[in-house]
C-alpha cells in the first residue's frame, strides 16, 4: 500500500520513496538511488544472539526476503547487532557494497577471518560527522547534482552513566549505535558547492531518550520526516526484564514533542519478543496528543511516497 503525507502536503509532487521491509529495515529510493538502513531478514521463529545470555526471537516475517531485493547502493548501519544486521545479510551481502556506520561496527566488519570475508567499503562516522554521497547526474544537462549527506546523530542504548553504562562497556553486551540526519538536496556548480537541502530524514536508531538528543533540533529545526525506533526493547528477556535499551511509546512522544517533525513514521515494533512496548500504545499517546495528523503508519510492505523540493 502507497501512503501519502498525511495533510495532503505535495500529493500529486511525490518523487522518493520509502519502503518499509520490517523492525529497522526500510528502502529509501531517491533518484535512481536505494538506500537501506539496518537490514535483518530473518523470519518469524528464527532466533538472534543480542549479548551474553540475552536472545530474540522473530515475530514478524519481512515484506521481502532478502535474495529478492532490487539493487541497494548504500546501507546505513546505525550499530552492529544481529537484529540489525543478521547473519544472512552478513553473509551475503556484496562485500563492496558500501555502508556507513559506527566506528565498532566499522571494526567489526572490516577485520574477518579469512580476510577475503571483511567488508571493503566501509566508513565510520563518529557522532556529527557527515559524508556526501554523490548521485550519478541525470542524462541531460543541469547546473545542479543530486546528493545525499547523511551526518551521524548521537544515540545511547543504554541508560547513561552510573554502573549500567559501565558495566555495558567492560561486557560489552550492547554496541555503540548511532541515529542519521539524511538530507536530500542539490549540489550548485556556481555557488561553491553549497547544498540546497530539499528533504530532511531524521533516522533516531536504538536510542533512548538522552539529553544528546536536545542537540538535534539546536542542528535541525527543520525536519521532515523522523523514522522513530520504538519497541521498548528490554533486555534479557520478557520474562526477566531488567533493562530498556530503546524507546517506548512514552519515551518516543517526548521525541516527537522534541523533533517537531513534520511526519514522523514509527518502526522497529512487534518484531521481536523482547519488544515489550506495542506499537498501539504510541497510537494511542499520539491520538491523545492530539498528532494524528502528523504520522502515518506503515504496515510492513508499505511505501511513504513524498516530495523532495527543488
Amino acid at each position: 500500500q502507497r501512503q501519502v503525507h498525511p495533510g495532503g502536503k505535495d500529493v500529486g509532487a511525490e518523487n522518493a520513496r520509502l519502503y518499509f521491509v520490517g523492525t529497522a529495515t526500510t528502502i529509501l529510493e531517491w533518484e535512481g538511488v536505494r538506500i537501506m538502513t539496518d537490514p535483518n531478514f530473518l523470519h518469524a521463529g528464527d532466533h538472534v544472539h543480542l549479548g551474553p545470555g540475552v536472545q530474540a526471537t522473530r515475530l514478524t516475517n519481512p515484506a521481502v526476503d532478502l535474495h529478492d531485493l532490487p539493487r541497494v547502493d548504500l546501507v546505513l548501519l546505525s550499530h552492529y547487532h544481529a537484529d540489525h544486521f543478521d547473519q544472512e545479510v552478513e553473509a551475503s551481502l556484496s562485500r563492496a557494497l558500501p555502508i556507513l556506520t559506527t566506528p565498532h561496527a566499522h571494526a567489526a566488519l572490516t577485520s574477518k577471518s579469512p580476510p577475503s570475508e571483511a567488508f571493503t567499503a566501509v566508513t565510520a562516522l563518529d557522532t556529527w560527522d557527515s559524508a556526501l554521497v554523490h548521485i550519478a547526474p541525470p542524462s541531460r544537462p543541469s547546473p545542479t547534482k543530486p546528493v545525499l549527506k547523511v551526518t551521524a546523530t548521537p544515540g545511547k542504548h543504554v541508560p547513561p552513566g552510573g554502573l549500567l553504562e559501565a558495566a555495558n562497556a567492560l561486557a560489552g553486551a550492547v554496541p555503540p549505535t548511532h541515529g542519521w540526519m539524511v538530507e536530500l538536496g542539490r549540489l550548485h556548480d556556481d555557488d561553491g558547492g553549497e547544498l540546497d537541502v530539499g528533504y530532511r530524514i531524521y533516522i533516531t536508531g536504538d536510542t533512548l531518550f538522552v539529553d544528546e538528543l536536545r542537540d538535534i533540533p539546536a542542528r535541525y529545526p527543520e525536519v521532515d520526516l523522523m523514522l522513530v525506533h520504538l519497541g521498548g526493547t528490554t533486555i534479557p528477556s520478557r520474562a526477566l526484564p531488567l533493562l530498556m535499551v530503546t524507546m517506548d511509546a512514552a519515551q518516543g512522544i517526548q521525541l516527537v514533542h522534541l523533533i517537531n517533525p513534520d511526519v514522523t513514521v514509527p518502526i522497529h515494533f512487534d518484531d521481536y519478543d523482547v519488544f515489550l512496548s506495542p506499537l498501539k500504545d504510541f497510537q494511542e499517546a499520539m491520538t491523545k496528543a492530539g498528532l494524528d495528523d502528523k504520522v502515518v503508519y506503515l504496515n510492513r510492505g508499505d511505501a511513504y511516497s513524498f516530495a523532495v523540493r527543488g
